[in-house]
């Protein structure tokens, strides 16, 4: 056995061909796994601009070798294809970026291609640097050769489209070298330890040993190891004096989180799986008794923390009303800043007034942000970094500065009356931060109305569905040339057109008197003053109900500095591009669908993309499905038929000329392909604005999507899932009963900050039938039997964890739900015993 760290470059290069075996399945990855490896690769290139050697882990490749024929040496992949399929779709997207980019260097996509994609002097497949399993290669074959078609709906086609357009994303215009780092960093910088088994190996064995061995200490395990180590005999009396004190009043998960939260103030790009390795080295630099006083500072953060997740406690009113807002909010990444913040409070070099007013500038500069349409686009790094800026003036002053100068896209006063006449609000960012700045609004009119923002729903008043009704209604308003459908696009997403509504109404197309009927009724008066007194219901009552919610805005939330040069951002063409990009091979989108999704109008969009060669502009069509008259290839020597090149495609065109209307893709659908919002629909309604708004914000996408995949297959099983109240709003995952006074049975509880899941053993020890030890050992034989996860013996009646990321792999996932089926089948068959003997 042949054991060494290698590179992508590495592996690649040379005369190999990597075979993935028939009997693999097919190419599985998902948008989820797609965006963290990203994530992963933007944080290394960057990174690598200061520390050139620095490296990402990828994991182990285990391989066979099989023939070494007269072109080279063959390997067989028994674990890693997944990995290696991705990052070889993810060259061909960069070396075609490369190609339409950079086309007076041509070599730098071409050295791409010829030494890490396909060797130009082997015939067939044998060319291939990697040959992927039977189901997957007439997609891998389109990609590599740039094929009509590489961007079908295939896994591989969907792949290739999200690099192309995670490329057009990075690509700063400012920065010549940006996409260079990027090359670099996945060819140089993704390290893996590629396992060769010989003859004599047993391949398999190896690959199981990997998984399913080791005993996983918590990195909070691992410093405060390391802290006491370095205080000797002076140990226990710190102990019972400070650690204490803070282990009484944080979890386990919360121990390793303080750590975390403390390091990212200094070092935003520092990962959770990386805080013992950045506090030991911190450490190792101070005498002992600094170590002393970085515990003691450990545990005074602990209170503030407290403070961050129960503002109740407060005592100044403007410092508890904006710590409140900041907790709804549901940002894990404004934490560290606050926590500075209350520590210089607490240490007398910042006032409550000074601190009252630099939390109010974290919340404008988020709120304006989101109104801006610019809601998640380099935050965390814009607020982790602005911990660095506290020095000796007010802090006020300096965040208010800070957010006020660069791109940080903190909008202005006009900034914001652009965006809220023209963006989709509705389109743009996660829906329980929606609500909440509705229900602020509201709370600014009318602070004695409760607005329970987990319970209520975003409601269109003009509806998404056009009725007999409300056609009647938009066609008064309709200027020359302009269509019923574009003008419903440009107003129905619009702020000015939503509000908060207390039940889900099924009768939402309703026409607008019965619509004001019901909002008269509704708790949110302060919402809908100007609906209540509309006689009708169009573009001027949407209009001028815009204004007067951009009034409201920039009263209520400060905007920069007014001393400060703002930075023209013009507008956000990169969401275009991503959008054009993601409409797949088949299907087409109008210039109307798409100007909506940034607030233009179809005439600017066409000037645009007739300027800019955009991969996919061929399937915008003008709004009755026909191509318009005046696109052109981007090449000017390219002369093929446009029309054909879509029927190619897949797409199907009536005798009148216009494309087929039910693959079309509308404005809402374009959003939901790019990721601009995480619809209602995806989460819980009861913990829309903690659980959920905790999980996406606190965790990457990968995360989210794992966690809602094993929730949904909970609910499939029969279970149900029930919130806790705290500042961090677990989830716990309780089984079915046959009768209702049966006992309640959780298995797990899941916390989205500290990112682990619970098995709570504890709880179910006096449960039967979990009471007998047995029956809890063999529920953690099977939870043990899952890659990542490793309970120990000793800890069969605590509460015993395993990290989130565990979920992310889908086979893993598949075995934590079979150990959870087989839970389930305990407690029904205890159930069922129960009531025969009875």
């Amino acid at each position: 056995m042949d054991v060494r760290e290698t590179t992508l470059q590495e592996l690649l290069g040379g005369p190999k061909q990597y075979l993935v075996p028939l009997y693999q399945r097919p190419y599985a990855w998902e948008v989820r796994q797609r965006k963290r490896l990203w994530s992963d690769i933007l944080e290394l290139a960057e990174t690598r601009r200061s520390n050139p050697s620095a490296t990402h882990f990828m994991g182990s490749l285990v391989l066979s070798t099989g023939a070494i024929v007269p072109t080279g040496m063959e390997f067989l992949v028994v674990d890693g294809q997944q990995r290696l399929t991705t990052l070889t779709i993810l060259l061909c997207a960069l070396r075609d970026y490369l190609r339409a980019h950079q086309p007076d260097q041509p070599m730098l996509a071409e050295s791409i291609h010829e030494q890490y994609i396909a060797d130009r002097f082997k015939p067939g497949d044998a060319r291939l640097k990697l040959l992927p399993t039977q189901a997957d290669r007439d997609a891998f074959r389109a990609i590599v050769d740039n094929a009509v078609g590489a961007d079908s709906f295939s896994g591989v086609g969907d792949a290739y489209s999200f690099f192309r357009r995670e490329l057009e994303l990075a690509d700063d215009p400012d920065d010549p070298h940006d996409i260079e780092r990027i090359r670099e960093a996945v060819l140089g910088g993704l390290s893996f330890v590629s396992i060769t088994a010989r003859d004599e190996d047993n391949v398999y064995r190896i690959f199981e040993s990997l998984n399913n061995t080791g005993l996983r200490l918590t990195q909070g395990d691992l410093v405060r190891n390391y802290l006491f180590m370095r205080l000797g005999s002076r140990g226990e009396s710190v102990y019972s004096s400070w650690w204490l004190p803070m282990q009484q009043r944080l979890s386990v998960n919360d121990l390793e989180l303080i750590f975390w939260l403390d390091a990212v103030a200094d070092e935003p790009l520092l990962k959770q799986g990386d805080i013992y390795s950045y506090q030991q080295a911190r450490l190792a630099k101070m005498d002992d008794e600094s170590v002393l006083r970085e515990i003691e500072r450990f545990s005074r953060l602990s209170e503030y923390l407290d403070l961050v997740r129960d503002p109740s406690r407060e005592m100044d009113p403007s410092v508890r009303r904006h710590l409140q807002h900041l907790a709804e909010w549901g940002s894990a990444t404004t934490v560290p800043l606050t926590l500075r913040l209350l520590a210089r409070r607490a240490a007398g070099t910042s006032s409550s007034e000074e601190v009252a007013g630099a939390l109010a500038a974290i919340e404008s500069y988020i709120v304006r942000r989101t109104i801006g349409g610019r809601p998640g686009q380099g935050l965390n790094r814009t607020i982790l970094q602005a911990c660095g800026e506290l020095d000796d003036r007010p802090v006020d002053r300096v965040l208010l500065d800070y957010f006020s100068t660069g791109r940080k896209y903190f909008a202005t006063d006009e900034q914001v009356r652009d965006a809220v006449r023209s963006q989709p609000f509705y389109l743009r960012g996660l829906r329980t931060q929606q609500k909440l700045i509705l229900k602020w609004i509201s709370q600014s009119i009318n602070p004695r109305e409760e607005v329970d923002v987990e319970q209520a729903t975003i409601e269109h008043i003009l509806p998404q569905t056009i009725t007999p009704e409300w056609r009647a209604e938009l066609e008064a308003d309709l200027e020359d040339g302009e269509t019923v459908e574009a003008l419903h696009e440009q107003l129905v997403h619009s702020l000015g057109n939503l509000t908060l509504t207390g039940y889900n109404s099924q009768l939402s197309n309703r026409p607008f008197p019965a619509k004001q009927t019901d909002y008269r009724r509704s708790s949110f008066t302060a919402l809908n003053e100007l609906v209540l007194e509309a006689g009708r219901w169009g573009r001027p009552e949407i209009t001028a109900r815009g204004e007067w919610f951009a009034d409201r805005i920039i009263e209520q939330w400060v905007g920069p500095n007014e001393h400060a040069e703002p930075v023209a951002t013009g507008r956000d063409w990169t969401l275009v591009h991503q959008a054009i990009m993601a409409i797949p091979a088949g299907r087409w989108s109008s210039y109307g669908d798409v100007a909506s999704l940034v607030g233009t109008h179809p005439v600017p969009l066409g000037v645009h993309l007739a300027s800019t060669p955009i991969s996919g502009a061929h399937r915008v069509l003008q709004g009755g499905g026909t191509i318009s008259s005046g696109f052109r290839w981007p090449d000017p020597d390219d002369d093929r038929d446009p029309r054909a090149v879509l029927e190619e495609e897949g797409l199907h065109f009536g005798a009148n000329g216009a494309a087929d209307e039910t693959a079309r893709l509308s404005t809402a659908e374009l959003a939901e392909r790019i990721g601009l919002v995480v619809d209602e629909a995806t989460t819980d309604s009861v913990a829309d604005g903690t659980f959920h708004g905790q999980l996406a914000s606190a965790n990457p996408p990968a995360v989210v999507n794992a966690v809602n995949a094993l929730i949904a297959a909970w609910r499939e099983l029969g279970g149900t899932i029930d919130f806790g109240g705290g500042r961090e709003s677990s989830a716990f995952v309780v089984a079915p009963r046959r009768t209702a006074t049966g006992p309640s049975h959780w298995p797990f509880a899941v916390y989205p900050i500290a990112g682990s899941v619970e098995v709570v053993f504890q709880h179910l020890r006096v449960r039967p039938p979990f009471d007998d030890v047995v029956l809890r050992q063999e529920f953690r034989n099977h939870l043990n039997a899952v890659p990542g996860i490793d309970l120990p013996d000793n800890r069969i009646d605590k509460r015993p964890s395993f990290p989130l990321e565990v979920l992310t792999d889908e086979a893993a996932r598949d075995g934590v739900v079979e150990a959870l089926r087989w839970f389930v089948d305990q407690v029904l068959d205890r159930t069922t015993e129960e009531e025969h003997a009875a």
